[in-house]
C-alpha cells in the first residue's frame, strides 16, 4: 500500500506535516548556527536528518572525532527546534503512524495475520529451521517492494554497510521501502564463537539492532530480518513440545516489534504463526512456495 498526500492527516492546530520533517536534511542546521565542518562530521556516521540527531543519543554524538560536549549541546538544540521536540499526545502520534505502509507477502493469508504485510517503521523478524521459507520470503519481499504503484528497492546488507545504507536512504528519500538482513546472527555466530564471548556479541548486536530500529523510523522503511534456530538445553526440563528456540536472546527478542514462526507443512507448504507482536492477536497462517515464489496456498 503506498501512502499518498492525502492520506495523511492534516489538523488545524498546525500539527507538522510529517512527511516533510522526515526528511529534514542536516545541512539545514546552518541556519541555527551549525557550521558545516561539524554537519559533515555527522554525515560521516550515517547521520543524514534532523531526526536522526534526534534519536541519536549525546554520548553516541560526544564519541564523533571533532565534536565536544558544547557542540553535541547546540546540535542538540538546534535540532530540538526544527523538531519542536517535546511530550506528544496520543492524537499526534496517531496522526504520524498513518504514514505507515505495509509490503505484501505475495500471500493474502499471510498478510492478514500480519494486518497487511511486513510493516514499515519496524524490525519484522521471521526465524524457523532449514528450508522453512525464510530466503524465499526474502526474495519475494524483494520483488513485492517494487510493484506498480510503489517505489521500492532491497538488498542483504551487514553491519558495517549500515552507515552506507543509511546514506543511500538519504539521497533518494522516499525512494527505499525495504531493508532486508538474511539471516541476522550469521555473522554474529561466526565472529563471536565461545561463550566467553557471548556477552561482547550480545553488545554487538545490541548496537547493530539499535542502529536498524532508527533506520526504519528515520527513513519510513520496512525492516526484514530472518534468524536461525538452535537446539534449546533446557527444553528437556519443561517439556516443551518444540525443542528448538530462535537465536540472539532477549537482546534480538525485545528489539523486534513482531516476530514470525515459520515450520514446513506438506510438500511446498508452510506455517506462519505471530511468535510475538504488540498489536496482532496470535494466529496461524497458510502459505505456499512455488517457482514464483511465496504464494496463496491452494485448497
Amino acid at each position: 500500500m503506498k501512502v499518498t498526500e492525502d492520506q495523511v492527516v492534516e489538523e488545524d492546530t498546525g500539527f507538522q506535516d510529517e512527511e516533510e520533517s522526515f526528511f529534514q536534511d542536516i545541512d539545514l542546521l546552518q541556519k541555527h548556527g551549525i557550521n558545516m565542518a561539524d554537519i559533515k562530521k555527522l554525515k560521516s556516521v550515517g547521520i543524514c536528518t534532523v531526526k536522526g540527531i534526534q534519536m541519536t543519543t549525546r554520548k553516541a554524538l560526544c564519541n564523533i572525532k571533532g565534536l565536544s560536549e558544547a557542540k553535541v549541546e547546540k546540535i542538540k538544540e538546534a535540532a530540538g527546534k526544527m523538531l519542536n521536540v517535546g511530550f506528544q499526545t496520543a492524537f499526534e502520534y496517531s496522526a504520524k503512524r498513518k504514514q505507515v505502509f505495509h509490503i505484501t507477502t505475495g500471500s493474502q493469508e499471510f498478510d492478514k495475520l500480519l494486518g497487511g504485510g511486513i510493516e514499515s517503521m519496524a524490525i519484522t523478524e521471521a526465524f524457523g529451521e532449514f528450508r522453512t521459507g525464510k530466503t524465499q520470503l526474502s526474495h519475494t519481499l524483494c520483488v513485492t517492494a517494487q510493484l506498480p504503484g510503489e517505489d521500492g528497492y532491497s538488498g542483504e546488507h551487514q553491519m558495517e554497510l549500515l552507515d552506507f545504507v543509511a546514506a543511500k536512504f538519504h539521497e533518494e528519500g522516499g525512494v527505499f521501502k525495504l531493508l532486508i538482513i538474511d539471516s541476522i546472527m550469521a555473522l554474529f555466530r561466526v565472529d563471536f564463537s565461545g561463550r566467553g564471548e557471548l556477552a561482547e556479541r550480545q553488545q554487538k548486536l545490541a548496537q547493530m539492532l539499535s542502529r536498524l530500529q532508527k533506520i526504519s523510523e528515520e527513513y519510513n522503511v520496512a525492516v526484514f530480518v530472518t534468524n536461525q534456530m538452535t537446539a534449546d538445553p533446557g527444553a528437556g526440563m519443561t517439556f516443551q513440545a518444540d525443542p528448538k528456540k530462535p537465536i540472539g536472546g532477549h537482546i534480538l527478542a525485545h528489539a523486534s516489534t513482531t516476530r514470525i514462526s515459520l515450520r514446513k507443512g506438506r510438500g511446498e507448504m508452510r506455517i506462519a504463526k505471530i511468535f510475538d507482536s504488540p498489536d496482532m492477536p496470535e494466529n496461524e497462517a497458510t502459505f505456499a512456495i512455488s517457482a514464483g515464489g511465496v504464494t496463496d496456498a491452494k485448497e
